[in-house]
Parts: structure tokens; sequence; C-alpha cells
């Protein structure tokens, strides 16, 4: 019996898949077809899939011509499976002539002619065809930009007060006016990806979200650290029981701009340490321990009464089974570090943890520690930019920050505005 074998993502399954797949079939008796996972799709710099590993793998399945169904999950492995499954002979398509010219020494390699004039790429780009606005200036908005090439469909422009000729809107503006900028999008039939905070009061947050469903629209809390496959992977991890119960998250977030010398008219035009930095810190609290803390404490140091501008400022949680603290600052230097503390163990993220591709399980005895890489590419934005797209296409949104989430972060920012805080 003749064992053939071919891999790829079959996103948005089509013809061309289909006839390359029958090519393959007839090299021998039996085809063993790899489908790449979604993981290893984002090492290869493929981050826009319309659809999942399940469907995908659903998609191949129906056509009938694999014999057995693997998935591929990271470099080498297809040396790997050939050694396994006794493979006779690797295919692929002819855009690859030369690639795989390294697996002649374990078996035959044949490059298959593909079918002209049909790409998966090109139909994501036909049926997902969004541009998005920017408003607001600064870092943030050069690496949005920048990230948005990386990502087929999705084009990204300066955009105008009468928002025209865009689709939707990335807000990076001064917190102060999100609600103003938001509420006219809005009203303008855009859908939204705002920085958090998304408003400054939970009541203006109720009235946005409740717009935005009037108008079936999709207004989303931008905080990348969310989209980071590392990121996703502790929590998976943390929830699995594998430290068992989590009984503290300790978050810090903390960088050197924004100081107590610089003039009151530079300190107003930056966000203060609590909208910058706020956001990010309580999420793995939020996402980890729920959002029903039984009580939080705000401690902070203000060096700007007039604008209410904190330099640091430390919250702490208590649940009913648990603690957090979340540590912030523009005007103060911490090490930026989160750590998940466990009955059984406990996970720790390097500095800077919100732009992590790494972190480790520890443990009391040693040598039961793991470590898990990831990669990350454009600090988590231009997963963040796929996942607001799909939102868009199919109206439903399921993104990674929950609403949930969202408002109970402006509520702890709302208390802080409205000085219900201990100073130092």
């Amino acid at each position: 019996m003749i064992k053939v074998i071919t891999y790829g993502t079959y996103d948005l399954l089509h013809f061309g898949h289909i006839r390359l797949l029958e090519r393959a079939k007839a090299l021998g008796d039996y085809l063993i077809v790899g489908v790449t996972s979604d993981d290893y799709d984002k090492t290869r710099g493929k981050i826009n899939n319309q659809q999942s590993l399940m469907e995908r793998i659903a998609a191949v399945k129906a056509t009938g011509l694999a014999d057995e169904i693997i998935v591929e999950e990271y470099e080498g492995q297809k040396i790997d499976d050939i050694r396994r499954l006794g493979v006779d002979i690797f295919t692929v398509g002819s855009d690859w002539v030369g690639k795989f010219d390294y697996l002649n020494e374990f078996c035959k390699v044949v490059y298959l002619p593909r079918t002209e004039g049909v790409s998966s790429s090109e139909i994501r780009a036909e049926k997902r065809k969004l541009v998005i606005g920017i408003i607001g200036e600064g870092n943030i908005c050069d690496k949005f930009i920048r990230e948005t090439k990386f990502v087929n469909g999705v084009e990204s422009r300066d955009c105008g007060p009468d928002f025209k000729d865009v689709d939707a809107v990335y807000v990076a503006s001064h917190p102060n006016t999100h609600y103003n900028v938001i509420k006219k999008a809005l009203n303008a039939g855009k859908h939204v990806l705002c920085e958090s905070p998304i408003a400054l009061s939970v009541e203006e947050y109720k009235e946005l979200m409740a717009l935005s469903h009037e108008k079936g629209l999709i207004l989303a809390d931008a905080i990348k650290t969310a989209y980071s496959t590392a990121y996703s992977r502790l929590l998976v991890v943390a929830k699995s029981g594998r430290i068992g119960d989590i009984v503290s998250v300790d978050s810090v977030c903390t960088s050197l701009h924004g100081g107590a010398g610089e003039a009151n008219a530079d300190l107003a035009s930056k966000q203060n340490s609590i909208c910058e930095w706020g956001p990010t810190a309580v999420l793995p609290i939020f996402q980890l321990l729920g959002t029903q803390y039984k009580s939080c404490r705000i401690t902070t140091k203000i060096i700007n009464k007039e604008l209410n501008y904190d330099g640091f400022t430390k919250i702490d949680f208590v649940f009913d089974k648990a603690v957090a603290s979340a540590k912030v600052a523009k005007a103060a230097k911490a090490e930026g570090e989160l750590i998940v503390t466990g009955t059984k163990g406990y996970i720790y993220v390097p500095a800077p943890w919100w732009k992590t591709d790494y972190f480790e399980v520890r443990f009391e005895d040693q040598s039961e520690n793991k470590r898990y890489f990831y990669q990350l590419d454009g600090e988590g934005i231009r997963y963040e930019i796929v996942a607001f797209a799909r939102a868009v296409e199919s109206k439903m949104k399921n993104l990674y920050v929950e609403d949930e989430i969202s408002e109970k972060t402006i509520g702890v920012i709302e208390e802080f505005n409205n000085h219900r805080y201990v100073e130092i």
C-alpha cells in the first residue's frame, strides 16, 4: 500500500483545495491530510483564518478524500509524521516548489500544480472588506495602522469628523473624549473598537452599549493583551486546576512617562496611571476570579490634584475565596510581572507580562515545573484586529474582553475619579 501525505490550512475550503486533494489521492492508495492548527498557523503568519480548526477538519472530512486526518501543530512535525506513519509520498502545491526538497531523504516529494484563479486569501479579502478609520494619534495608532497591513481584507486610514468612507472606527484618543466620539460614530452607523476605558462612568458605558445594540453595531474594548496567545493559554492553564485553587492574582503595570516634573498642560493631554494601565492590570484579575468582588480599596499617590492625576495607584480586591492586587504607575517603577497563586503551585509571567510570549508553571518540586512558549506578533494587536473584523462580519460580539469586565473596569476607574481612594 502506498501512503501519501499532504498538509494545508483548508480555510474556506474551495474547488482548488478539492482538486489538489484529488490529485494527492491519485498518487497512492491511502491519503493522510494534515490540517494546521490555529497556533501553528500564527507562527507562519496566517492569522486571519475565517474558520476554526474543527470547522476546517470537518470540511476536509466532508470531501470523502482523506483516509486519515491529523493536526499539524509544530515546526518539524512533517518529518516525525512521515516516519511515524510510514509515508511513501509527500505532496504539496507547486507554489512551494523546492521548499520541501529536504524531505526527499525520508520519502518521495511531489509538487502538484495548483488550480489557477482560486485562493483562500482572495476569498477572505472579498468576503471581508473592512475599512477602519483612525481617531487619535501617537504610538498606539501607529502600531494599529502597521498591524492592519498583516490582516487580509482590512484597511486603515485617517478618519474625518463625519466618518465618511469607513465601515468602523478605532478610537485611541484621550479617555475624556471617548464617550462623545463613540456616540457620534455609532449614530453614524459605524462599528467601534476603542482603547480601554470605553467611557469614564458606568452610566455612560451602559448608554453606549444600548445604542450599539439598537443600531446592530459592534462596540468593543481594545486591550491587546487579551489577544496574546500566551496570555490566552495562561488563562486556560490557571482555570484547569493545574495549580490548584486560585487564591491570589497580583498584576503590575508601570512606565516612567507622565511624571511629577511635567507641566500641567502636558499632563492634561495624557492619560493618568489608572486610565492608561488600569484596564490591562485588572484584566487577569477579573478573567480569573470573576467580577463579583466583596471589596475594593484604592490607594494612590496624586501628583497633580487639579487634574486628579495619579503617579502611582494600588488597587486591592477581596473576593469570596481569593484576593488580588493591581499596581499601576507612570511616575514610579516596579517589576512588571504577573503572578497567579494557587494551592498546588503558581504561574509566573515575567516583565513585561502584558506583552509576554512565555510563562512558567512552578511547583514546590521544581522537577515538575513547566515552561510555555508562544509566538507573539504585533503585541497582540493584529489578532485583536482579526477578532474585531470577524465580529463585524458575523454581527456577533465574540471578542476576548467580556462586556461585564469592561463595565467593572470602568466602575473601578469611576471610583477613583470620584476620589474614593486613600492618598499617600
